[in-house]
């Protein structure tokens, strides 16, 4: 009987053109407790049991007809290269060549025939040994890396929750209905995808957009909710919500807090250079930034604010139609336009 009884599960394959050699090892396996076996006299027929058996060690005859065992462990390695598959070769060939071009095949172990039984036990439980214990650390593995996904998940999802709470104190400051930000990071995302940007990026820029306006929270009230037009100095502290936001975001690791700092700074740039806070023209401006400016003054016209009422919505889309090529990009215009024609549910919320 075998030394480790959990060994007796085992699946091995034996391989030899000579039936003789195959009943003898099947007679010595029975008996010693290995009983999920299969076998074939024929080489050409081992790649296809490999893969339907999906055997846990293969004994292998070196000098067969037709196929020898080498050319069967070359088909073999594509399948042996990823899993630990140990082939123990059993063979009259006693040469030192033989042995080096069968171990150099792929071979975890060489034995000459005629073998004695004892010893082929004895091989054959400690090539088991050590594929059972690879398959043990596989499954370790597998457990760490689900776990470890785990783990990224929960943080991820409570990263963005975090950062949709963040948004909403910013909102609350100015938008009594605490959405904007919501209307505007789904706007963000359907010109994203318009525009030809890839989903994860998409969705990238919909979840940094929530904090485009986070430096509002440092703006006092009397500005931010003034009900009629800022004084210039006024209008210079408001302006400064987008370097204070910048600032709020600024050194973090994480790709979707430096492209929220992106936008923080970015978003009310213009296309023709007349923004702030750099004064950066077209392409200068980063495509985030631009795709939220856009977003933002849409659903910012179409929705009342403290120092005036909301505009209808031919008069946003005609403001928006205007401003092209002037505030915003006209390929984001565009895709604007694509998204209205195509009564796309952020799209015509602006």
């Amino acid at each position: 009987m075998m030394r480790r009884p959990e060994l007796a599960s085992a699946r091995i394959l034996i391989v030899d053109d000579e039936q003789a050699y195959v009943d003898l090892l099947q007679r010595f396996l029975h008996s010693i407790g290995l009983r999920n076996l299969r076998t074939t006299t024929n080489p050409f027929d081992v790649a296809q049991l490999v893969i339907d058996f999906d055997p846990d060690l293969i004994l292998l005859d070196l000098r067969m007809r037709g196929m020898d065992g080498i050319a069967v462990m070359q088909q073999l390695e594509p399948y042996t290269s990823r899993f630990y598959l140990p082939i123990l070769v059993l063979t009259g060939d006693i040469t030192e060549e033989a042995k080096r071009a069968s171990l150099s095949s792929g071979a975890k172990d060489f034995l000459n025939k005629p073998f004695d039984l004892t010893e082929v036990r004895l091989r054959i439980e400690n090539l088991l040994e050590t594929r059972f214990l690879h398959l043990q650390l596989q499954e370790q593995n597998a457990l760490l890396e689900r776990r470890v996904r785990d783990r990224t998940r929960e943080l991820e999802e409570t990263r963005v929750e975090v950062l949709e709470r963040l948004s909403v104190v910013a909102d609350y400051r100015d938008d009594a209905t605490g959405r904007h930000t919501r209307r505007v990071s789904a706007l963000c995302a359907a010109l994203a995808r318009e525009i030809g940007l890839d989903s994860g990026n998409a969705e990238m820029i919909r979840l940094a957009s929530t904090l485009h306006d986070i430096g509002k929270v440092a703006i006092a009230d009397d500005i931010l909710l003034k009900p009629g037009p800022l004084s210039p100095d006024q209008s210079t502290l408001m302006q400064t919500h987008t370097t204070i936001g910048a600032r709020m975001l600024a050194g973090s690791h994480s790709r979707l807090l430096q492209m929220a700092e992106v936008i923080a700074l970015g978003h009310h740039e213009r296309w023709n250079g007349s923004g702030y806070p750099n004064s950066l023209r077209g392409e200068q401006i980063p495509l985030p930034a631009r795709i939220v400016g856009l977003a933002d003054v849409a659903d910012a016209l179409a929705s009342d604010r403290p120092y005036r009422k909301a505009w209808s919505r031919d008069r946003v889309h005609g403001e928006i139609r205007r401003q092209s090529a002037e505030h915003f990009d006209p390929r984001i215009v565009s895709a604007f336009f694509v998204l209205l024609e195509r009564g796309d549910p952020s799209a015509v919320a602006a």
